[in-house]
């Protein structure tokens, strides 16, 4: 079985053979080995903690992570402006879930190194499979082939932080390998109540072989943090206590030569979480926000190119989940079944002078034993061509739909800090785009709008007269503007993006005077990646944030802008090329902006570190 080790190309994911050959498609200087988390931010471990799934959304330009101290302890993924619970997580096909709430969506105790880059689905794409239960935006990942060999990190940084992170890969046979990663944080935290501990172990089996790939995984991990304000706006030493263990299963065949293939899978899921609102209150027999969910997934999805004009897309997936409370207790049920399908089928005309016509279209299917169903509708128009400035024009309308989070609909409608609604259902959201790919001399990129509709979409909401969140229901309109553009070179690789939101809600007859998550995002948003290389041993490494966000009474700061940057200086050593030793600096400016409202930020943090790799 061919072994590789992942290294950034240019600022883009390339293959190195184990001898060394560069097998790059996009054909820039190579850099010294390393896990790629993402082709598009700069630096790929993070600061306070060691690298996990969601490390690498922290600067992407697609996604506005939210964060409540570090975004490997609690952040919240929103895409195109959609809430925490709008976007979802997949890993290898998967339609990864918690039904308690989104923010524990990426939760996923399985060591990125694993992974690949991940890929973000909106629109049409979305509506096409990209995601399950999600109407904003999905994050999905697939497997990356076992690498013999491994590496070994630690780091020690401001508040008495260490962290240290293992990942190796041995073959067990010409067609069986396997891979184990081990990593531990901990941290007193820039303030009092701040400090986190967390340990996560990760295995997997993989064999792959003849056009075939399984992969068989057990993840656990365990993460406890503290943080004031980390829920509510009440000054409280908040704490999360969460324990999470993944068993999930993927095997892919491929075939023939138009990408044809069908992958099968499944996994199991457990989360329990322990909220305190006062770590210091005394514990009875009954902790009262302590939640247990599980979920049970099977199905898989397939591909069928018949020739180079006509294939067919199909997806078909059984979920099921089921929640345990001690606070959750005020609803109708704690146990749904889903089901979720659909096929899409796509046609190009031949390819001429003036390029490829493709038509796209298909339907979903999205049901549950606990509530409403919903059809959902999907087209795209797209015309390709091998010249001119734009590459690529696409036109498209996509329809996806979500079940409420046990949270929202089984918490205490009358009375605590998170209060429900037994009448909340499936949201829906209808979302069009206008999408364009260029070439501009040594630029690559792309453009385009969209508007979404999104009908009773569930957000939490406040009043003056009382602090407590409550679920309530939102027919929201969002319109965007989005721009990427991205150039590799020997010495510079630059990433840019922009976002430009608007948005406008009814509440209906609710009684709203403000917004935690739906009415929390930026109207500008402005992401810049460089990674520098003054000399072969030596990347620099930038990653930065600009945003103007829209106004919320409760941000207590009072501050809507912020300029947000994290800077690596990352070293192999010539004593020995295995060993690359970094600084970094998060937080680079010490903005106090908060990401969530009422929500503290984390103040500037610099950490030192080694990594040894083989």
């Amino acid at each position: 079985m061919n072994r590789y080790i992942f290294a950034l190309i240019g600022g883009g994911v390339g293959l190195v053979t184990a001898g060394g050959q560069s097998i790059s498609q996009e054909g820039a200087v190579q850099l010294s080995p390393v896990t790629i988390l993402s082709p598009r931010v700069a630096n790929q471990l993070p600061v306070a903690t060691f690298p996990t799934p969601a490390s690498a959304l922290r600067y992407e330009p697609a996604v506005d992570v939210q964060m409540r101290n570090f975004t490997e302890g609690q952040a919240d993924v929103a895409i195109r402006g959609g809430t925490f619970a709008n976007s979802n997580f997949s890993l290898g096909g998967l339609p990864l879930y918690d039904p308690q709430t989104g923010h524990y969506y990426a939760e996923i105790p399985v060591a990125p190194g694993m992974l690949s880059a991940p890929s973000i689905a909106v629109g049409a794409d979305l509506a096409a499979g990209g995601g399950w239960n999600a109407t904003a935006g999905a994050v999905n990942y697939d497997w990356r082939p076992v690498r013999e060999g491994g590496e070994f990190g630690v780091g020690f940084g401001d508040w008495n932080t260490r962290r240290a992170d293992l990942l190796t890969g041995i073959g067990l046979s010409e067609t069986w390998a396997a891979d184990f990663g081990a990593s531990y944080s901990t941290s007193d935290g820039p303030f009092a109540n701040a400090d986190h501990e967390i340990h996560r172990y990760s295995g997997r089996l993989q064999r792959v072989v003849d056009g075939s790939a399984t992969n068989l995984i057990i993840g656990y991990q365990d993460k406890f943090f503290g943080w004031p304000n980390l829920y509510t706006p009440f000054n409280s030493p908040e704490t999360e206590d969460i324990q999470t263990l993944l068993i999930a299963g993927t095997h892919r065949q491929d075939w023939d030569g138009n990408g044809s293939f069908v992958e099968v899978g499944g996994y199991w899921r457990q989360n329990d979480d322990d909220y305190a609102f006062n770590r210091f209150a005394p514990v009875g027999p009954i902790r009262p926000f302590n939640h247990t969910t599980q979920v049970t997934a099977l199905g898989g999805r397939g591909h069928v190119g018949w020739n180079d004009a006509d294939s067919l897309d199909v997806k078909l997936w059984v979920i099921a989940d089921e929640l345990r409370s001690t606070a959750l207790r005020f609803g109708k049920f704690y146990s749904r079944t889903h089901l979720t399908g659909g096929a899409y089928y796509t046609h190009g005309s031949d390819a001429t002078a003036k390029g490829t016509f493709q038509v796209r279209s298909g339907v979903g299917y999205d049901s549950s034993n606990r509530g409403e169903d919903a059809v959902n509708p999907m087209m795209e128009l797209s015309w390709e061509r091998p010249e001119g400035w734009w590459r690529r024009l696409a036109l498209s309308y996509g329809h996806t739909s979500q079940a409420p989070s046990y949270t929202a609909v089984a918490g205490n409608p009358n009375g605590g800090l998170f209060r429900g609604n037994p009448n909340l259902d499936r949201a829906t959201s209808r979302t069009a785009d206008l999408s364009v790919e260029f070439e501009a001399g040594e630029w690559t990129g792309t453009m385009g709008a969209f508007y979404r509709w999104d009908d009773e979409l569930i957000d939490w909401t406040f009043r003056s007269d009382f602090w407590a969140r409550s679920a309530a229901a939102v027919d929201l309109e969002t319109a965007g503007f989005e721009f990427l553009a991205r150039r590799g070179g020997e010495r510079w690789d630059v990433v840019v993006g922009y976002t430009w939101l608007g948005k406008s809600a009814d509440y209906g007859g609710a009684a709203v005077d403000g917004s935690f998550y739906a009415l929390n995002f930026p109207n500008h948003r402005l992401t810049a990646a460089f990674v520098w290389r003054p000399a072969g041993e030596i990347d620099v490494r930038f990653d930065n944030e600009f945003r103007i966000q829209e106004p919320n009474s409760l941000r207590r700061n009072n501050t809507d802008e912020t300029w947000h940057s994290t800077l690596g200086i990352y070293w192999r050593t010539p004593w020995a090329e295995n060993l690359q030793l970094s600084l970094q600096v998060d937080n680079l400016w010490d903005s106090d902006f908060e990401e969530l409202p009422a929500v503290p930020a984390a103040p500037r943090m610099i950490a030192a570190g080694a990594r040894w790799r083989w």
